[in-house]
């Protein structure tokens, strides 16, 4: 693992049940760029990038071998404490889920969980966070209002602030502007291209447009297996393998 390198795969296998969704995946995923999993669905995606903070835990019947590696730290290694891998990650679901409480709370949340609790302080990271999720003139006249009252777009980028609150390290995003309508989505990306100069921001799309438009590194996946990764513009311009040249062109979905 070289020292541009945030996350390590090898050899990484996971089934549920008796059907395998990822096959034998070794990869490096670089640190502090965008990187696109591309593929169509079901070709383990989702399984992928669920498998960086290791929330496919919860699915039942699920086993893995291999390891992933974050910052050295093998996190499937039975000694691991998962928590502290899991505060060093984002996650942006497909639809927003903000808790059942005002703006600034969920903003909150997390730093006073962590044990800040001075108003002054917290004050200062609300303010922070949702201006890099892009929310913050939106919003700052009425932080205390309910999360629910606002639009569904702006609903993903309170999401996306409250998971910047904990000060993670990477940003892990499954497919989160699919929900959303294009002006929501623009928005969005913008604050992924932004964040990117802080964060290592991994992202799951269906949108080969989206993948164009954000990527640094391009991850395709098919049927549970790895086809080809490597700079965004090389598999995009001059792909190697025959099955990706395919999904671009939109032979195969």
């Amino acid at each position: 693992m070289n020292s541009n390198t945030h996350i390590s795969v090898r050899n990484l296998n996971v089934y549920y049940g008796k059907q395998q969704a990822l096959k034998d995946i070794t990869i490096d995923i670089p640190d502090k760029k965008i990187i696109a999993i591309i593929g169509p669905s079901g070709c383990g995606k989702t399984t992928l990038l669920k498998s960086f903070n290791r929330l496919i835990d919860s699915v039942e019947g699920v086993r893995v071998s291999g390891k992933v590696l974050v910052d050295g730290e093998d996190i499937f290694d039975p000694h691991t404490e998962v928590t502290h891998i899991r505060k060093k990650m984002g996650l942006l679901a497909q639809n927003p889920y903000p808790l059942p409480m005002s703006i600034f709370d969920n903003v909150a949340y997390g730093p006073r969980i962590h044990g800040i609790k001075d108003k002054k302080r917290l004050n200062k990271i609300v303010e922070q966070y949702l201006k890099e999720a892009s929310l913050w003139d939106e919003v700052k006249d009425r932080l205390n209002s309910p999360a629910s009252r606002i639009s569904v777009g702006q609903q993903q980028r309170l999401c996306l602030a409250r998971g910047l609150a904990v000060e993670p390290e990477i940003i892990l995003a499954d497919e989160p502007t699919s929900a959303l309508d294009p002006k929501s989505s623009q928005r969005i990306e913008k604050s992924f291209l932004r964040l990117k100069s802080q964060y290592t921001v991994i992202i799951v799309t269906h949108i080969l447009r989206q993948a164009k438009r954000l990527a640094d590194y391009v991850v395709f996946l098919y049927c549970g297996e790895l086809i080809e990764h490597g700079p965004a513009e090389e598999i995009f311009e001059n792909p190697q393998q025959e099955m990706t040249k395919e999904y671009i062109k939109g032979i195969i979905s």
